[in-house]
C-alpha cells in the first residue's frame, strides 16, 4: 500500500507565495516521477509540474518561471514552491507518483487526496 499525503495549501493573496509538500509512504522500492496536477472547479486536471529521479523538470506553461518543483530521492518527498500566486492558479492541487513497488512489477500510479490552493484577488 502506497499513500501520498500532500500539504500546505491554504488562502493567499494575489502575488503572494505557497509551498506545497508531499510525502510518499508504504511499499516503494523507487519512484520514477513525481508532480503536481491541479484541478479547478469545472476544469479538468491538469499537469502542473513534473520532476524525474534524476531531477529533470516538466512545468506547465502557465506556471513557468513562477513555480519550481523540488524532491528528496531518499526521502521520497516534492516540494512546489509557488511565487506570484494568481486567482486563475485557484484549484485543489494533488500529488502524483510512478512508481516501483518492487523490481520486475510494471510502474504503478498512486494520487494523493490533493490540498486546496485559493488565491484571492
Amino acid at each position: 500500500q502506497v499513500q501520498l499525503v500532500e500539504s500546505g495549501g491554504g488562502l493567499v493573496q494575489a502575488g503572494g507565495s505557497l509551498r506545497l509538500s508531499c510525502t510518499a509512504s508504504g511499499s516503494i522500492f523507487s519512484i520514477n516521477a513525481m508532480g503536481w496536477y491541479r484541478q479547478a472547479p469545472g476544469k479538468q486536471r491538469e499537469l502542473v509540474a513534473r520532476i524525474f529521479r534524476g531531477g529533470n523538470t516538466n512545468y506547465s506553461d502557465s506556471v513557468k518561471g513562477r513555480f519550481t518543483i523540488s524532491r528528496d530521492n531518499a526521502k521520497n518527498t516534492m516540494s512546489l514552491q509557488m511565487n506570484s500566486l494568481r486567482p486563475e492558479d485557484t484549484a485543489v492541487y494533488y500529488c502524483n507518483a510512478l512508481l516501483l513497488v518492487e523490481p520486475g512489477l510494471p510502474p504503478t500510479v498512486s494520487w494523493g487526496q490533493g490540498t486546496q490552493v485559493t488565491v484571492s484577488s
